[in-house]
């Protein structure tokens, strides 16, 4: 009896995480150039920022420069009031606020699309302000995506320069 060849599945290629606080865009993307990038998701609700480099327009033209793509997935920011709480120190408000705003219909459809992204075979990385993954809702987008999809995550920490 023959036995048929094992089909071979695409593994899916790993999902980074990165945040800016702290750092200068040209160690940002040193680290998304390290990790072979191809993609950088924008997870902020607002893409702009008071940090030289790190605005939606300024960061997508330095991301084609190193031939990096660039989407702005906006519904899975953070609303307002929880960034409100987030800048007071309260991360139970801002968790609280967030894992309401993640069951949206809105975000839903963005996850989705992430989720997609993901399993193209794409090296992704989600970007947010805050540095440390744990403190940011990057994490729980993770936590999300890890529900429909086996994906292994990196958290990228750009050097201070």
């Amino acid at each position: 009896m023959k036995s048929r060849p094992k089909k071979k599945t695409a593994k899916p290629a790993p999902l980074f995480t990165v945040g800016y606080e702290q750092a200068k865009p040209a160690s940002v993307l040193g680290e998304l150039k390290r990790a072979k990038i191809e993609l950088l998701v924008d997870t902020r609700a607002v893409a702009a920022s008071r940090r030289p480099g790190f605005s939606k327009r300024q960061l997508a033209a330095a991301l084609d420069d190193e031939g990096i793509a660039y989407i702005h997935l906006q519904k899975l920011g953070t609303p307002a009031e929880g960034r409100a709480a987030a800048r007071g120190g309260d991360t139970d408000t801002l968790w609280r606020i967030y894992d309401k705003h993640i069951k949206g219909a809105d975000a839903q459809n963005e996850l989705r699309e992430l989720i997609t992204m993901i399993k193209s075979g794409k090296r992704i990385a989600l970007l947010c302000y805050c540095r440390d993954p744990k403190t940011c809702h990057r994490s729980r987008i993770v936590a999300n995506v890890k529900k429909k999809a086996s994906v292994k995550v990196t958290d990228l920490i750009p050097p201070l320069f």
